[in-house]
């Protein structure tokens, strides 16, 4: 799959994308000035970033007293 195709599969933009490429996080092949990602390495790199339930806590702020949101 081609660079914006993957970015667009992947919901991030071309220059996200190319940074991703660029750690070395995501493989990615140099055919000319064409590159290109095989669907089976973007999907593994996908679930490697997964998110696990309960580690987002640092993002939401704690409730009035001092305890975490409940769940709705």
């Amino acid at each position: 799959m081609g660079a914006p195709a993957a970015a667009r599969y992947m919901g991030i933009s071309l220059r996200t994308l190319y940074m991703i490429l660029d750690t070395g996080d995501l493989p990615a092949y140099k055919l000319g000035r064409v590159i290109r990602m095989k669907t089976v390495d973007v999907d593994a790199y996908l679930e490697r970033c997964r998110v696990q339930p309960g580690s987002l806590s640092q993002l939401y702020p704690p409730g009035e007293d001092g305890d975490p949101p409940r769940k709705r």
